[in-house]
């Protein structure tokens, strides 16, 4: 055994105690495309996938998965209801073989396009129940939860109690170099090692960042209150300003969707010009996330070059 594995042997039982800690669940793996993953693994032909609308998802077609196959459900507010799950589903019993069997729901919180808004714990409670009543697995795209956690005060392991899996990002907000994790029961972690390793995924020498992941879960996670403090700090400024407006109600953690009255294109080139970097996103506006690098000195910087449009 080299070293590195040995760094390994003695960091995993660490991530298992740490995730069974979390959601009473069986095992865990570790990769990074674990919303996609899941998908996969939940995916059988004439089956449908319920998903969140903001969720990022590549294309399946790797393994010969359609569109057709991912409902994304409509959300009329910025965070996802039980009810719209519940019409959202659909069984191919009844009609006329026309639709998939929907088996698989999937939320993310904070979510992202949603404004890095939270779930309550009652809506998630809700939406996992609904779920269950129509023979659908469940699964949070936890790719910010622990931001959910700080902000709502919920417990991660309360958070996830109702769902089947949680795929957790060790970056992002944690400040990781890289890394996620994915949790569930015995059964579905060697069915996501499988698939994982049919996509290529699995890196022998992990244990130095696993290291780094193992850090970020003791030392980042309390401090996440921090970002939050000085995203609602830029919110506020920019949506003080003529050519801007943010949606308050949806800064709830270290996202800001910034609404442009100039074009956000123009607006990204400028912001170059003063050392900050952003693309612009559909609907003319652009996205500043607040994360562990980010100084309140940065955070003057950001309103500054804001009010200079």
């Amino acid at each position: 055994m080299n070293a590195i594995e040995s760094v390994k042997d003695t960091l995993r039982p660490k991530f298992e105690d740490l995730l069974l800690h979390l959601n009473g669940t069986d095992q865990m793996a570790a990769a990074g495309f674990f919303t996609k993953l899941f998908v996969d693994l939940n995916a059988v032909a004439s089956e449908e996938q319920l998903l969140e609308l903001f969720i990022e998802l590549s294309t399946t077609a790797f393994i010969g998965i359609s569109f057709d196959e991912l409902a994304l459900a409509q959300i009329d507010d910025i965070l996802l209801t039980a009810e719209q799950v519940k019409k959202a589903i659909r069984k191919a019993e009844g009609s006329g073989s026309h639709y998939p069997d929907g088996t698989l729901v999937c939320v993310e919180n904070t979510s992202n396009l949603g404004g890095g808004a939270c779930y309550s714990q009652e809506a998630l409670d809700e939406i996992a129940a609904v779920a269950k009543e129509n023979g659908c697995a469940t699964h949070i795209d936890g790719a910010r939860i622990f931001n959910a956690s700080i902000a709502t005060g919920v417990d991660v392991a309360r958070m996830c109690r109702d769902y089947d899996s949680v795929s957790i990002c060790l970056s992002k907000g944690l400040g990781a170099p890289v890394g996620s994790v994915l949790v569930g029961s015995q059964e579905f972690i060697n069915k996501a090692h499988r698939w994982r390793k049919m996509f290529g995924g699995g890196w022998r020498q992990a244990g130095v960042l696993a290291a780094a992941g193992l850090h970020a879960l003791d030392h980042h996670v309390e401090r996440l209150v921090e970002d939050h403090a000085r995203a609602r700090k830029v919110a506020e400024a920019i949506n003080a300003m003529d050519n801007f407006s943010v949606d308050l109600e949806a800064v709830q953690s270290n996202l800001v969707y910034v609404n442009c009255n100039i074009p956000a294109a123009d607006l990204v080139v400028s912001l170059a010009e003063h050392g900050i970097d952003m693309f612009d996103l559909p609907y003319n506006r652009v996205r500043v996330a607040i994360h562990l690098h980010i100084t309140d000195e940065d955070v003057d910087r950001i309103i500054a070059a804001f009010a200079a449009q």
